[in-house]
C-alpha cells in the first residue's frame, strides 16, 4: 500500500512540473504581451497655449498632412471640449489638464493670487527655499509645493516603482512644472533677458544634465535672431484681418505692427523669442534634444513627456485673435508638431508612444475690434473700481482698511479690522454684492457664503465655484459682462467662463487609441482619468473627472 502511495504521489508531482503544453505555452505568452504591449513607451502631452477650438477649424485648410491633420484623422477629436472652471489662465489650465480636477482642489486658483495669510502676492510655482539651476538669476526659484492635488505624471512614477521617467518642457515655468507634477526627473523652461537658456530648479536636480548644457551652447537659440516674415505670401492669409491695423501691440523696436518684424540680438534681449513663433520651434527642438539625452521610450516602463507651447500665448495677447501674425503663428505650430511626431515615430517607434493635444484657455476677440463691428465689447478699469469701492466703504463704515486687496476678480476683507469694528462677514459680503451689480459692466456677483453654503450645477455659477477654493480664495467675486476686459486696448486675453475662454481642442492620437470623433461635451479634467485609465494606473489623487471610454481601444 505504502509503495503505490509513492508511485501515486510521484505521478502528481511530475504531472504538475511537467513542462507545459505548446498550446498553454502559447496562451500565456499571448497573455504576457498584451499586458506588455497593453501600455506605450511614452505618453506625450501636448499643451498649446491660448488655442481657441476654432484655430483647428479656422487654419484648416491652411494646414500640411503631418500636423494638426495627421493627429485629427488619425486620432479621436473632441470637438466640444471645455474648461469647466473659473479662471480661465495658464497656471490653473495646466494643473487641472494633468490632475483631473479644478482650483477648488488642485489649489492653483491663478497664475497669481493673494497670499491672505502671508499678505502678500504669490506666484503659482514661486518656492524661494529653491535655487536656480543653469544661471545666476532667481529665475530657478520654482516648484510645484503650491499645487496639492497629484497629477497622472505622478501616478505613474509611484506605479512604476519611480521607474517610469517625467519630463516637463515649455519656455514658461509654469508650463513646465505644473504637467510635469511633483515627482518629476526634470522639468525646464527658457530664460529670456541676457541669458537665452534653458534652465531648471534645485527641486529637481543640483547641476543641468550634459544634454542640456550641450543643447544650451549649440548656438541653436542664436540661430533664431531672424527676420519674421509670414511663411506664406501674405495676400493668402485671408482667414484673418488686415495685416495693419489699431488693435495690434508692437514688437521689440519695429515701428509698426505689420510683416516683416525684424529681430536683432544687438538690441532685443532673448525674452523676444518668446513672443515670436521661433519660440515654439526653440521648444521643439529641446524636446527633440530631450528624447535622446533622457533615453525616453527606450524600454517598456511608460515614460511621459510634457511639452507646452508658449509662444502661441505670446503673440495672442500682443496682436489679438484675428491676427495675421497668430495665423502664421498657427501654420508655424502645425511644421513643428509634424516634426516631432516625425521624430516621434523615428527614435519611439511608431505604435509605440500616445500623445494628447490641447489647451490651457482660449481667448477673447480684441474687444475694440468687436466694437468696430457693433459687438458688446468694451474695456473695464480695475483701478477706478477699487477706488470707487474703497471710497463707498469709507463712507458707509468710517473705516479705510476693511479691503486687503482686489485683484483676479475678487475681494479680500481684511478680518482683522471686521473684527475689531465688529462688522459681520456675511453682512459686508451681502452690502458689496449689492453695491456691486449697481456698477457699470459687473454683470455677476457672488459672495462666499452662497459658494460655500449653495450646490450650484450648471452655468457660471458652477464654473466660479469649480475655481473657488475656500482657503486661497476671496470674500466676493464678480463677473463682467461678456468681451468686457481688464486690459490694454490692443491685443487679446482670457481668463472668463465664457464659451471664447472655454471652448478648447482635445485629441487623442497614437497607440492604444481608436479614431473617431465626437460633439459631445467633454470636460478639460476628463483627460487625466483617461490615460490613467488607459495606463491601467491610479487616478490623480484628487481627481473629479471622467474616463472618455470611447477613445481607449478595448484588448481582444
Amino acid at each position: 500500500m505504502r509503495q503505490v502511495l509513492i508511485l501515486i504521489i510521484s505521478f502528481l508531482v511530475l504531472a504538475c512540473t511537467a513542462p507545459k503544453s505548446t498550446s498553454e505555452t502559447t496562451e500565456n505568452n499571448e497573455i504576457k504581451n498584451t499586458q506588455i504591449s497593453a501600455s506605450p513607451k511614452l505618453v506625450v502631452g501636448i499643451v498649446v497655449d491660448q488655442m481657441r477650438y476654432d484655430y483647428l477649424t479656422r487654419f484648416s485648410d491652411r494646414y500640411g498632412d503631418g500636423g494638426f491633420k495627421r493627429l485629427i484623422t488619425e486620432g479621436y477629436n473632441f470637438k466640444n471640449n471645455h474648461f469647466n472652471y473659473v479662471p480661465t489662465y495658464t497656471g490653473p489650465g495646466h494643473a487641472s489638464v494633468y490632475t483631473g480636477t479644478t482650483p477648488q482642489n488642485h489649489g492653483i486658483i491663478s497664475n497669481n493670487w493673494y497670499d491672505k495669510f502671508e499678505s502678500t502676492e504669490v506666484y503659482c510655482v514661486q518656492d524661494d527655499s529653491q535655487t536656480t539651476v543653469g544661471s545666476t538669476t532667481t529665475a530657478g526659484q520654482m516648484s510645484p509645493h503650491r499645487l496639492q492635488t497629484t497629477t497622472w505624471a505622478d501616478q505613474n512614477k509611484l506605479h512604476t516603482q519611480m521607474r517610469g521617467k517625467t519630463i516637463g518642457i515649455s519656455l514658461k515655468d509654469r508650463g513646465a512644472i505644473l504637467p510635469a507634477g511633483h515627482t518629476a526627473d526634470g522639468a525646464y523652461w527658457f530664460e529670456g533677458g541676457n541669458t537665452g537658456r534653458w534652465i531648471t530648479s534645485s527641486y529637481y536636480m543640483s547641476a543641468l544634465p550634459n544634454w542640456v548644457e550641450q543643447f544650451n551652447s549649440s548656438g541653436k537659440v542664436d540661430s533664431y535672431f531672424k527676420v519674421w516674415n509670414t511663411l506664406y505670401d501674405i495676400s493668402s492669409y485671408t482667414a484673418s484681418g488686415k495685416d495693419l491695423n489699431t488693435f495690434e501691440g508692437s514688437l521689440g523696436n519695429n515701428k509698426t505692427t505689420s510683416f516683416p518684424y525684424t529681430i536683432n540680438k544687438e538690441t532685443d534681449s532673448y525674452s523676444i523669442l518668446k513672443a515670436i513663433p521661433y519660440g515654439n520651434s526653440l521648444t521643439t527642438d529641446f524636446a527633440i534634444a530631450a528624447l535622446d539625452g533622457e533615453q525616453l521610450g527606450k524600454d517598456t516602463t511608460t515614460d511621459v513627456l510634457t511639452v507646452s507651447y508658449s509662444s502661441t500665448d505670446y503673440v495672442g495677447h500682443n496682436f489679438g485673435v484675428n491676427s495675421v501674425e497668430v495665423e502664421d503663428t498657427y501654420l508655424r505650430l502645425d511644421k513643428d508638431i509634424e516634426r516631432l511626431l516625425n521624430t516621434l515615430d523615428s527614435k519611439v517607434g511608431k505604435g509605440n508612444y500616445t500623445v494628447f493635444l490641447t489647451s490651457d484657455h482660449g481667448a477673447v476677440h480684441v474687444p475694440a475690434y468687436l466694437s468696430s463691428v457693433k459687438i458688446p465689447s468694451g474695456y473695464f478699469n480695475s483701478r477706478e473700481f477699487s477706488e470707487t469701492l474703497k471710497k463707498y466703504l469709507a463712507s458707509e463704515y468710517a473705516i479705510t482698511d476693511l479691503i486687503k486687496d482686489i485683484s483676479n476678480y475678487q475681494i479680500f476683507f481684511n478680518y482683522e479690522a471686521l473684527i475689531s469694528n465688529n462688522i459681520s462677514t456675511e453682512a459686508l459680503q451681502k452690502q458689496i454684492k449689492q453695491f456691486l451689480l449697481q456698477q457699470e459692466h459687473i454683470n455677476k456677483v457672488f459672495t462666499r457664503q452662497q459658494l460655500e453654503s449653495t450646490d450650484y450645477t450648471e452655468g457660471i455659477a458652477h464654473l466660479i465655484q469649480q475655481g473657488y477654493h475656500q482657503k486661497r480664495s476671496g470674500d466676493v467675486v464678480f463677473v463682467l459682462e461678456p468681451s468686457y476686459i481688464t486690459y490694454p486696448e490692443t491685443g487679446s486675453t482670457h481668463g472668463s467662463g465664457l464659451q471664447y475662454d472655454t471652448h478648447v481642442p482635445l485629441i487623442f492620437y497614437g497607440k492604444g487609441i481608436n479614431r473617431g470623433e465626437s460633439y459631445k461635451r467633454t470636460e478639460i479634467i476628463d483627460i487625466a482619468p483617461t490615460i490613467s485609465a488607459f495606463l491601467g494606473i491610479s487616478f490623480p489623487n484628487g481627481n473629479s473627472g471622467d474616463v472618455l471610454g470611447e477613445v481607449i481601444k478595448q484588448s481582444k
